[in-house]
């Protein structure tokens, strides 16, 4: 081979090992911290999670990173106890350093620990934990929600029940925070929908507590009422259970409709099989088959080739949130804690749910609701939704000046 061949040779095998090596970063690394339930009955959802952030950290940093800076992970599990949650922000903030948190699963865990985050100053995203307060009473210049909270789900599913024939009300949710608020949002939308809607008084409807496993007597309780429509707030494990037992108690034979605000999550599909009934309204934050969009369809399938299931809304809201942090600090040139609240203030972001806004005056997220009815199909292990109905995020979320967001 002459001397100029070999010349020749030598600097293409440089090119072609230079597209593929690895991104080179000089400056320092954007640390983000993530807390979610990765232990316990509910990991299922803190592991979606995971698996989403991750994958939208190499993608990123497979780009050049944010600001041509790398972005390193840092996880730590909640257990969905607020003290453990506490002790895992501070750890994260004052020891780890972190320029972001992303994160929590529980709304009583996210209620206790908003203010913490005020005090450290340091940005949260909230992705999937869900009470309105956080992003209404409790607002406050540091923390940020990406997805739908309790009241734009439970809007949409007050507007699919005063569709139906139903006219007395009942609930089963859990005894915290989200349950209760499910239960107060849903009588208060049907109610301005449907004027003659009914609801079961305090003492007659079935709030389980957590950590409640058993659940027939509170399926008895609710089917002796004889309601017309029932409203199920359960969520994970307890809702996993709770439809389980419920197929074996008849509980879905019985003569009223039924809404659960978050059944078609992926985990809980996933768990339940072929055991998950058809032809149950079902509420989600994300459904990987409701948005035609080539952002979505991209997402998706690289989800899948690289974990080989579907993503979760749990999945799709950390990817969301680390994908909204990048596009903040590309806003305003930097990753500085304040500047990064800047750049989310008022951020619009096309995610794989769809357009997303992200409200300045109380940080709230306005991006569209999904609900659909169970069915199976030959082509999923689990049952999908057909139909899907899609609610725009201007026709669910409540005005700033009905969310008690008092921002300072």
């Amino acid at each position: 081979m002459s001397l100029k061949r070999l010349g020749i040779c030598l600097v293409a095998i440089l090119f072609l090992v230079g597209l593929s090596a690895p991104v080179a970063f000089s400056a320092p690394p954007v640390k983000l911290g993530f807390i979610y339930i990765l232990s316990g009955p509910f990991a299922t959802y803190g592991q979606f999670a995971k698996k989403g952030a991750l994958m939208a950290i190499d993608e990123i940093n497979k780009s050049g990173g944010i600001l041509g800076r790398k972005v390193e992970a840092y996880f730590e599990d909640s257990t969905a106890k607020a003290d453990v949650a506490l002790r895992a922000i501070r750890k994260l903030v004052l020891q780890q350093k972190v320029d972001g948190l992303i994160g929590f699963d529980s709304s009583g865990v996210a209620k206790s620990v908003v203010g913490t985050i005020a005090q450290l100053k340091t940005p949260l995203i909230i992705t999937h934990a869900a009470t309105p307060d956080v992003t209404g009473k409790q607002c406050n210049k540091y923390t940020f929600r990406i997805s739908v909270n309790l009241a734009q789900n439970v809007k949409a599913g007050a507007i699919l029940a005063s569709q139906m024939k139903a006219k007395k009300w009942t609930t089963i949710g859990p005894a915290y925070a989200f349950g209760f608020q499910s239960w107060e949002y849903f009588q208060k939308y049907l109610k301005e929908l449907k004027p003659d809607a009914e609801f079961f008084k305090k003492d007659e409807v079935a709030f389980p507590p957590f950590k409640t496993t058993d659940f027939s007597p509170y399926i008895t309780k609710v089917m002796k009422s004889k309601p017309d429509g029932v409203l199920i707030s359960l969520w994970g494990g307890n809702l996993v259970n709770f439809i389980r037992q419920a197929n074996d108690m008849g509980f879905f034979k019985g003569d009223f409709e039924v809404l659960i605000t978050l059944g078609a999550a992926v985990e809980v599909l996933s768990a339940l099989g072929k055991k998950m009934p058809e032809g149950l309204w079902v509420g989600t934050r994300y459904w990987f088959l409701a948005n035609q969009s080539e952002v979505n369809k991209k997402f998706v399938t690289n989800y899948y080739n690289r974990y080989k299931n579907y993503p979760s809304y749990n999945a799709h809201g950390a990817y969301a949130a680390v994908y909204a942090y990048k596009k903040a600090a590309e806003k305003v040139n930097s990753v500085g804690k304040d500047k990064i609240v800047e750049g989310l203030e008022g951020l619009t972001i096309e995610l794989p749910v769809g357009k997303v806004f992200i409200r300045p005056q109380d940080h709230q997220a306005v991006c569209d609701a999904t609900w659909g009815k169970t069915k199976f199909s030959p082509d999923y292990p689990f049952a999908i939704l057909d139909p899907i109905k899609t609610f725009s995020g201007t026709m669910v979320t409540r005005p700033v000046s009905e969310t008690g967001c008092n921002m300072k």
